[in-house]
């Protein structure tokens, strides 16, 4: 096992409904009363329960700092747009807090966009290549899986040894197209050139149909970078 190999983090299956619980909770129209009740329905036991809320925690609960704004632009998505729900706005806090969780779906994108579909056992070598070969990896690695395909982005055949994506989700709100590009530069934890935006693999479940540098460019929170007279890249504003 490499000892040096980055923290997984998402290790847990994550049902839909206790993400939207969860984003439910943030948004101030629940409480943890009713994300307990969940789980409790669902016989986790203490440690399994545990476990699971510190992913919730991670997503929505309490993000990272350096996330909690951007959790709140998602949680206000959810309440104007129609288009925002909760399985799109927690892909995308997946996608922003869990670089794991990123990788596993940055992988399936890139792999079904050259074969159609992918292999659940060369998602599980490559995540080793650099999480190391360990049971964890490839456990974790199903879980995520198993996630993705319960919030209903893929499809899961041959007893799982394969997973087709699904027909992706057009995105047409300008606010929510600007705020999955954030996730995606986020995860990428770097500019991202725009004239990828398009077909960003870690954004498989979804098609971006807005004009992307218009929507960029009228973010706040995103800014364009030109490198030349042909090439621009899309980055993070800084916070002053």
């Amino acid at each position: 096992m490499n000892s040096s190999a980055p923290k997984i983090g998402f290790d847990r299956f994550i049902q839909l409904d206790w993400a939207a619980a969860a984003l439910n909770v943030r948004a101030g129209v629940a409480g943890l009363d009713d994300l307990n009740a969940l789980l409790d329905a669902s016989k986790l036991g203490a440690k399994a329960k545990k476990n699971t809320k510190t992913v919730l925690n991670k997503i929505w609960l309490e993000p990272q700092i350096e996330l909690r704004d951007f959790a709140d632009r998602g949680i206000e998505l959810s309440r104007t747009c129609p288009e925002a729900s909760s399985a799109v706005l927690s892909w995308g806090m997946a996608v922003a807090s869990y670089p794991f969780f990123g990788r596993v779906a940055e992988l399936i994108g890139r792999l079904s966009g050259l074969q159609g579909d992918s292999s659940t056992g060369s998602i599980q070598r490559r995540m080793s290549e650099t999480y190391g070969e360990r049971e964890t990896t490839r456990r974790s690695t199903s879980r995520v899986i198993q996630t993705m395909a319960n919030w209903g982005w893929v499809d899961r055949v041959e007893k799982g040894k394969r997973v087709n994506r699904f027909t992706p989700t057009v995105i047409t709100n300008d606010a929510l197209t600007a705020w999955l590009i954030e996730a995606s530069v986020i995860y990428a934890g770097r500019p991202v050139a725009v004239t990828g935006l398009h077909s960003l693999p870690v954004l498989f479940p979804f098609t971006l149909a807005r004009p992307l540098a218009y929507v960029v460019s009228g973010s706040p929170n995103l800014s364009l970078r030109s490198e030349g007279p042909s090439n621009q890249f899309v980055e993070l504003n800084s916070k002053s």
